[in-house]
Parts: C-alpha cells; structure tokens; sequence
C-alpha cells in the first residue's frame, strides 16, 4: 500500500538495514510520486488494452529468499518454501479457477531442467497491493496472480545468477501462454 511503498525503518523490509541515515522528506515524497506515477499508468495502459479485449491477464512475478539464516544455512522449509508459489489471496478466486487451476497445472507440467517444479497455491504469499489494486478497479476483467519464485535461479547471497535456471524458469512461463489464453474463453461461463 501507498503508505507503507517506502522503506525507510528495518521494521519495513523484514528487519534489514536498508538506509545508512534516515529519508529525506523529499526524498520519501519524490519516491511517492513515482509509486503514484506508476499506478496512473497502468490504470490507462489496462483501460486501452480492455478496450480490445473482454479479458486480460497480468503475470505479476516475484522472487524470494529461502536463505535467510545465511550463505551456508540449511535451506527453509521445503514443505512452507515452494519453488513456485501462486497467490490468489486478492482476487475472486471463483470466478478465475479455470484460468488459474490451468496456470498451475502447466507449471507442474513444464520441463524446468529435467523435472517438475514445486507449484502450490497460497502457501508462502497471498498476493500483494498491485493485485489488491488490479482485481478491486478491474474486477472480473483482469486477472493478475501472483508468481512468487523462490530464488533456485541465483544466489541469493551474492547476486550471482544462474543463467540457465533463469532461461529454464523463461521457458516454463512461455509454456504457459497457450493455456492461459485457452482459459480466457471459458472464465466466468460456470461462476459468473
């Protein structure tokens, strides 16, 4: 949400030190500006693409740490730390099970290195505010789950990226694509 868009205090972004020194007031207000920029131009770029379209999906991606403890702890929890986690907290979940029960479905099926990936739904994230915002101003028009990978494509230490996992992790949402727009034309014929 608006209010809490700038960490400026470790109690906003899950106890890191993120500033040497406290924001400057025109520094949290600029950045406000950009967040609030953003928001007007999705809202105007969505409004012109449903004026082509009676359906629309936005892939809302995210990563996130599963190494928390340090570069050489034990990996969190497999069983609450899926490699790729669905979340459908913020939308009619009803109205877009054929679109986001497909979704899932082909992320399990992808070939990602040779196997499956871990997908579940709800389980480490619900959805944030960019799909509160998206499924409250288009509601039953646009669909925008949330994609949260965990981050088996980098180090999440270092930075240092797998470029292999990240074009095997491009090629299971490129095999994605059909099914999502199969399941646009059936979305709201059984639960409107």
């Amino acid at each position: 949400p608006r209010d809490s868009a700038v960490y400026q205090k470790p109690d906003d972004a899950w106890g890191l030190i993120v500033w040497k020194a406290a924001l400057a007031a025109d520094v949290v207000s600029s950045s406000l500006d950009i967040y609030d920029d953003f928001y007007r131009h999705v809202h105007q770029m969505l409004s012109e693409l449903l004026e082509q379209h009676e359906l629309l999906v936005v892939l809302d991606l995210h990563s996130y740490n599963y190494l928390r403890d340090g570069a050489d702890s034990d990996p969190a929890d497999p069983q609450q730390n899926p490699e790729v986690n669905i979340g459908t907290g913020t939308m009619n979940r009803q109205f877009w099970s054929p679109l986001i029960d497909r979704l899932i479905s082909d992320l399990r099926n992808a070939n990602y290195l040779g196997r499956s990936l871990d997908v579940r739904e709800n389980v480490k994230f619900q959805g944030g505010e960019f799909g509160r915002w998206i499924h409250e101003t288009f509601p039953k028009r646009v669909c925008a789950p949330a994609i949260e990978f965990k981050k088996i494509y980098m180090n999440e230490w270092t930075g240092e990226p797998d470029r292999v996992a990240i074009d095997a992790i491009g090629k299971v949402l490129q095999s994605t694509i059909a099914g999502l727009k199969q399941s646009l034309g059936i979305v709201g014929t059984k639960n409107s």
